[in-house]
């Protein structure tokens, strides 16, 4: 053997009568042994992902939806194409949601996109195609986090030198909130010393003049009287009745004018029960007017010497104070028997007495939420009193927001074609934005033909967890986990009364 040739030797083991089985057993057992070494050499590049939140969690796993729906067969195999991203947009839509911007009120997380998620009405507005009102529709069941949501952005709101305006409290939650603001709380209710005229003439705004500014006030007081009266008698008011309030309020107005005093609701009461006045003023022998105005006597009657005395029928005991950073209105004390009316008595004196700040183009931009907003569906005469403050949103400067429980509120506003109902849609129609938190089941039908909600969209509302909703903005939609401070939480906590 020459010195360049070499030879190796190793032992060789062949099992001893190893069948043909065994040895492929074998041969397996090595391949999933080796799989494992490897995949135990490389290192951990998976996300993770630390919050302190624990309602943050990922809607689906990071390796995608799981099921047949999820997209990935594994067996369709294309060749490469290129093309440019507003086209792979269309051929691929399984993108998230870019957001609205870093611009506004900070909510929480996207939930698709994982990224914040911020909202503004009065930012949107001209920004956002399609955004044509700052109005906001908020629906929810109970437990889901409706009220913190509302309650939260009415107090980020105020950083962002935003007033907060709240004319229905009918729970009380709202009082704490605006102590904690440094804002101001009126209670109204039997019993209480608040009192407020809902005949009291608001400031003349700056620049207005003094004969168009005493007329807007006269419409106002006519349209207070007219709201009071039809939610009493539940019906609308005849022509006689409205030519009875007109010269009713003008008397009323003469003589405190002459006497430097405000008119009460108790003098225009008087001037409706004294038939021999109001004949007089139109001239009528025949004495009909007086016999019309009866009814309406007796309906102002009730906030006078009625259930609702001694809370509208004097001068006012409470100052405005349009500086404020929240006001709201404390009318827990109504309505706890079942019967609304003295509710919606309260809630319409109380927010035309707040429309003397609203209506000051001097005011900034305010938010005026109408929290359980469903109990006053089925009232026309408030309808149409928020409508009109919905229609001018705009130009007053204010974001509406309305807070009810379930879309089906709408609908009790009336039965189809009726008046109520078509406030109520109306109502909805003025809302480029709205907040759909968790629905039941029963409420999915009507709520995806109200609002037009597609099949995923209705599918991921009937899903919804606690703190998280369907923002559809403009005709954009989002799944928002909205996210609040340890501080928050003990503000809104609404469940206190069901612990140990």
């Amino acid at each position: 053997m020459s010195s360049r040739d070499r030879a190796t030797a190793s032992p060789l083991f062949v099992p001893h009568k190893s069948d043909r089985r065994s040895a492929r057993a074998a041969k397996e057992q090595f391949a999933t042994a080796r799989d494992q070494a490897r995949g135990a050499a490389r290192p951990d590049d998976r996300r993770r992902t630390t919050t302190l939140d624990p309602d943050l969690q990922p809607t689906y796993p990071a390796g995608g939806r799981p099921g047949p729906a999820s997209a990935r067969g594994g067996r369709l195999k294309l060749p490469a194409h290129r093309m440019t991203t507003a086209v792979a947009s269309g051929a691929y839509p399984f993108l998230a949601e870019g957001g609205l911007g870093s611009q506004g009120i900070y909510v929480g997380q996207d939930v698709h996109a994982e990224a914040a998620f911020c909202y503004d009405p009065f930012a949107l507005y001209g920004r956002l195609e399609g955004f044509t009102n700052p109005n906001i529709l908020l629906a929810g069941v109970i437990g889901m986090g409706k009220s913190a949501l509302a309650k939260s952005l009415a107090l980020r709101a105020v950083a962002f030198g935003y007033r907060i305006y709240v004319p229905c409290d009918p729970k009380g939650e709202w009082t704490v909130v605006a102590q904690e603001l440094g804002g101001q709380t009126i209670s109204i209710g039997p019993g209480l010393p608040g009192r407020i005229n809902p005949l009291d003439a608001p400031a003349k705004p700056y620049g207005a003049d003094e004969r168009e500014w005493a007329n807007e006030v006269r419409k106002r007081r006519l349209l207070l009287l007219g709201s009071l009266a039809k939610t009493v008698l539940r019906r609308e008011l005849h022509p006689m009745e409205h030519t009875a309030l007109d010269i009713a309020l003008d008397q009323v107005v003469a003589y405190h004018s002459a006497v430097g005093t405000t008119p009460l609701l108790g003098d225009v009461a008087y001037v409706l029960n004294s038939p021999d006045r109001l004949n007089a003023a139109t001239g009528e022998p025949s004495g009909r007017l007086g016999r019309a105005a009866e009814d309406l006597a007796h309906a102002l009657r009730r906030l006078i010497h009625g259930d609702l005395s001694g809370m509208f029928d004097a001068p006012s005991t409470v100052a405005f104070d349009p500086t404020a950073p929240m006001l709201s209105i404390d009318l827990s004390r109504l309505g706890g028997a079942g019967d609304d009316t003295g509710l919606v008595l309260a809630m319409t004196c109380a927010s035309a007495w707040m429309e003397a700040a609203l209506s000051d183009p001097r005011g900034g931009r305010r938010w005026v939420i109408y929290d359980e907003a469903w109990r006053v569906m089925r009232h026309s005469a408030l309808l149409e009193r928020m409508q009109s403050q919905w229609k001018l949103s705009r130009g007053l400067g204010i974001a509406n927001m309305m807070v009810i429980h379930r879309l089906s509120d709408l609908l009790t506003a009336g039965d189809a074609g009726s008046r109520g109902r078509a406030l109520a849609e109306g109502l909805l129609t003025d809302c480029s934005t709205r907040i759909i938190y968790r629905q039941e089941a029963d409420q999915l039908a009507s709520a995806a033909a109200v609002l037009g909600l597609t099949g995923v969209e209705t599918q991921a509302v009937s899903a919804l967890t606690k703190g998280r909703g369907l923002w559809k903005v403009a005709g954009r939609s989002f799944i928002t986990q909205h996210l609040l401070h340890p501080r928050e939480r003990e503000l809104f906590d609404t469940d206190l009364r069901m612990a140990a």
